[in-house]
């Protein structure tokens, strides 16, 4: 087992690295502006794409088939242009999400990793609040839709344009046989030129990589258990969290709740622009059961509340939102991009990926329905998912901060008391 660590890895933050972190994370915008689009059969043509032709230009593929999406629906004159927009659409967004997480794992040195991942989720939030302003801003006007769906080519041109920028990730250029140009891009992106020790890594940890022919084989051993679990059940989790059932039809929802139709959609911008700018709060679960409190025992019959329990309602409904955007909004992200060995990254991620997608349907289709059956018990619901979700952190969930991703599988999963034994069997096999 290798003893590199983050000490000896050295880095420090260019304009050029810091622009590429920034420019890849667009692909997050794309994803938020239009979060209720799912393509979940693309992300596993993503990630052979990214195995085989590379991070950067399937990024590059994401933003094209947005913008194509965009010219589609913006100038849909038939029934027909729209479904093949949203088609495309979704298809852009499946190429991102598997992308970009990953593009910027491998990109971001070992001690900002977290930070640089959880942009992706930043600009997922921007994205919906962009989004938000302008449905609102669009929302008289005889073609808004047009306007709202036209303007979608914005972050794909922006995320076009950054793929034209970025480099390559290093561990990319070694699997596809390019070892000097990936030691040239490990030295640009980490801003110095001694980087053997993390170049070794990445090397050492490909060509382990290149002894598995069916990565997708491989996941469904014992010992590839572990982490495809992990990044599966977290993609179900952050959606029944019920953050996207508020974020899609925080509108109807505020409606619902006695809002003017205007200022329900106001109150969806707000809650929106609290996602940017949300602070650490870990009170989750209690804002959820508090919520489902007042309406129960305060919602009219007419479906309206008071003034104050309104707008206490839309205190919690951000507080929630806050919440969400620093556990796990960008957790649900950052994890499965870094606890996948390098042979099965690609091909774990899709599952991640497609598990997010075919959750974020479900909810989505879903939650009207459950909203008029349940009403307001639908957030004591979700509040009992959030406990669950809490012991499955405290019991189940690895840490891998500070651990370089070539080395997760020996310094993470190997070493977890609940995960260990799955990798006994095969420690067995390299032993004989």
């Amino acid at each position: 087992m290798s003893t590199a660590n983050k000490s000896q890895y050295n880095s420090r933050v260019t304009p050029y690295v810091f622009s590429c972190w920034i420019l890849a994370a667009f692909g997050g915008l794309m994803f938020g502006y239009d979060i209720g689009i799912s393509a979940l059969v693309a992300s596993f043509f993503a990630s052979k794409a990214c195995s085989i032709l590379g991070r950067r230009p399937t990024i590059l593929m994401a933003s094209l088939f947005f913008i194509a999406g965009s010219i589609f629906c913006g100038a849909a004159n038939a029934k027909w242009m729209l479904i093949f927009g949203r088609v495309l659409f979704g298809i852009g967004v499946g190429f991102g999400n598997e992308a970009v997480p990953l593009f910027l794992s491998e990109i971001a040195p070992i001690h900002h990793r977290g930070a640089v991942n959880i942009l992706f989720q930043l600009l997922v939030t921007i994205g919906i609040l962009v989004a938000n302003l302008i449905n609102y801003g669009t929302a008289m006007m005889k073609h808004g839709w047009r306007v709202s769906l036209g303007l979608a080519a914005v972050p794909g041109l922006i995320l076009f344009i950054g793929s034209l920028v970025i480099t390559e990730t290093p561990p990319s250029l070694v699997e596809m046989g390019k070892e000097m140009e990936a030691r040239a891009a490990l030295q640009k992106i980490r801003g110095v030129d001694n980087v053997d020790a993390e170049f070794q890594q990445i090397v050492t940890g490909c060509e382990q990589a290149k002894q598995v022919k069916q990565p997708f084989k491989k996941l469904f051993k014992k010992s590839g258990f572990p982490a495809l679990f992990i990044a599966t059940i977290i993609q179900v989790f952050q959606q029944f969290t019920g953050i996207n059932a508020i974020m899609f039809y925080a509108p109807v929802l505020f409606q619902t709740l006695g809002f003017k139709s205007d200022a329900s959609l106001l109150s969806a911008v707000i809650t929106g622009l609290v996602n940017v700018g949300a602070t650490f709060v870990s009170i989750y679960a209690v804002d959820k059961v508090a919520i489902g409190a007042i309406l129960v025992t305060h919602l009219k019959a007419t479906g309206s509340l008071d003034k104050v329990l309104a707008a206490l309602v839309v205190i919690l409904v951000c507080t929630f939102v806050m919440s969400f955007a620093w556990s796990w909004g960008p957790m649900g992200w950052l994890i499965p991009s870094e606890i996948f060995p390098i042979e099965t990254r690609t091909a774990g991620f899709a599952f991640a990926v497609s598990t997010n997608m075919i959750f974020t349907f479900i909810i989505a289709q879903a939650f009207l329905s459950m909203l008029c059956h349940m009403r307001a018990y639908i957030f004591f619901f979700f509040s009992a998912w959030i406990l669950i979700m809490g012991l499955f952190v405290v019991f189940l969930l690895p840490e891998t901060k500070g651990v370089p991703i070539e080395l997760v599988e020996e310094r993470v999963w190997k070493q977890h008391p609940v995960w260990k034994k799955f990798f006994k069997d095969e420690e067995k096999e390299t032993t004989d």
